[in-house]
């Protein structure tokens, strides 16, 4: 879909021709690490908010404070404080929001006021509770769905039980800490009681065919589904969907969502950087976000685009607006692809009740300690 925008840019300024490669997300990662490698890199590209500190230690991307705080260009301002934080490291920025992306509940409405909880829950006590409920009426499937693949439910609750996941300045695992215990014990209790289904997407033959007939009542998820459940589920349940902010462990909602999205980075070693730093502006410019996001679906990373296009205020994006206010990015080090995998190891092996949280917790900051190791010894050193 960013071709489509390319056009305009191009009349705008004459001798820049732009070359679009499209990848898909699933294979984006490992593509731009090859295409470094192989000094291949394109002038400008999209980076998962959570790739951005490994492509730093990799030196593959250009500085761009000095870029930002050009008169008229970026405005830093406008963006939702906690997605900016993605992109810094060290102190500096490395990106410019492109979209955004957190995860909220969704949720049936009329399942949850059936069991007696007409409104969203905002703490973990209610949200529990409306679980248990509407399970109490013996409807079958389960309350809500917490896919065991990804990691990103469980982080969420340790972000929101105050854990920052890793210690001593990201040298060490933090899991067993007593913040993420908190949480890791309130989600694999949702297993352990029949409340999440303990076999993750395996119990469920289609997402929005299991929410659409009832079986599932909550999902976290993101963005994406908001277009997805608008085509996908049937009239008759139409208007019986909403969407709300994370519960939060204790007091109001919301509680603390994952800072996500995709950013716009230079690579250093371009000979273009001053023609991809224009497409960075016009590309990060409201206008073209709301166009963006008529395009794509993703939600724009500039907050005056929102409201431009009145999001903060439609009843399913406003959740996301008020959810981008409390956000929080994972830790800011190269190797966080690997420990959300560890994560997902070991959160799944306790869900299967194959090891216990004792174990579990152990066992993922011996491993999270393991893969830190590196990053130890180079912080040691530039230390002395």
């Amino acid at each position: 879909m960013v071709e489509r925008l390319v056009p305009e840019f191009e009349r705008d300024n004459p001798g820049i021709r732009v070359r679009v490669q499209q990848l898909p997300w699933s294979a984006a990662h490992e593509k731009l690490l090859t295409a470094f490698v192989g000094q291949a890199m394109p002038d400008v590209f999209q980076a998962g908010n959570t790739w951005l500190p490994e492509f730093v230690a990799l030196e593959a991307l250009e500085p761009l404070d000095e870029w930002i705080a050009r008169p008229g260009g970026v405005d830093a301002a406008d963006e939702f404080p906690g997605i900016l934080a993605t992109n810094v490291v060290d102190g500096t920025t490395w990106g410019v929001p492109w979209y955004v992306d957190t995860r909220v509940l969704f949720y049936r409405t009329d399942l949850l006021a059936a069991a007696g909880h007409p409104r969203a829950p905002r703490t973990w006590d209610e949200w529990r509770a409306a679980m248990q409920a509407v399970k109490a009426r013996g409807a079958g499937g389960y309350p809500v769905l917490l896919p065991l693949r990804e990691w990103q439910p469980l982080v969420i609750l340790g972000l929101q039980a105050g854990s920052d996941l890793l210690r001593d300045g990201g040298r060490f695992g933090d899991f067993r800490g007593a913040p993420f215990r908190r949480a890791f014990e309130f989600y694999v209790g949702l297993f352990r009681d029949g409340l999440a289904p303990g076999t993750g997407e395996a119990s469920v033959a289609n997402l929005y065919q299991d929410f659409a007939s009832g079986f599932l009542a909550m999902t976290v998820t993101g963005p994406w589904n908001l277009g997805e459940f608008a085509r996908r589920l049937p009239a008759a349940v139409a208007g019986l969907w909403a969407t709300a902010p994370m519960p939060a462990p204790d007091g109001d909602a919301p509680g603390t969502s994952l800072a996500g999205g995709a950013s716009l980075a230079l690579f250093r070693g371009s000979p273009r950087k001053e023609e991809a730093w224009r497409l960075v502006e016009y590309l990060s410019a409201p206008a073209q976000q709301a166009r963006f996001y008529e395009l794509t679906g993703d939600l724009p990373a500039r907050r005056s685009a929102w409201r431009a296009a009145s999001l903060d205020r439609e009843p399913r994006t406003q959740a996301f607006w008020t959810q981008l206010g409390a956000v929080r990015p994972t830790p800011p080090v190269p190797e966080w692809e690997r420990i959300a995998t560890l994560v997902t190891q070991h959160s799944e092996a306790a869900v299967r009740g194959l090891e216990t949280t004792d174990a579990a917790l152990a066992a993922l900051d011996a491993d999270v300690d393991q893969a830190l190791a590196k990053r130890r010894w180079i912080l040691d050193e530039a230390s002395r």
